[in-house]
């Protein structure tokens, strides 16, 4: 069974730091990221990892957010600083993995709310 399991999420202050980790199990995913939701607005990719390593970032994150993955690939990581009221939103570890297509799976979500 696979499972996604996020921590980390909270309250802070504009400009503060947070970080969040995704615990994975089930299956090794061929990529990995952090998409968020804010009240009234479409969920958003934020990060993604590949396999490779290869890394993408939504422009408004961009020098802010760092995506990593531990070595054994079961572990998702988010560092955000510097944030900024507009980053508050709940935020969902995806995985994917590729069967010819994309199939996805989702974490819970967990609260980030950053206060002006």
């Amino acid at each position: 069974q696979v499972h996604l399991v996020e921590s980390g999420g909270g309250l802070v202050q504009t400009g503060g730091s947070l970080g969040l980790s995704c615990a994975a199990s089930g299956i090794i995913f061929d990529r990995m990221g952090w998409y968020r939701q804010a009240p009234g607005k479409q969920r958003e990719l934020v990060a993604r990892i590949t396999s490779t390593n290869s890394v993408v970032y939504t422009a408004s994150v961009k020098g802010r957010f760092t995506i990593s993955r531990d070595n054994a690939k079961t572990t998702l990581y988010l560092q955000m600083n510097d944030l900024k009221p507009e980053d508050t939103a709940v935020y969902y570890c995806n995985g994917g993995q590729f069967r010819g297509s994309w199939i996805d799976y989702w974490g819970q979500g967990t609260q980030v709310t950053v206060s002006s």
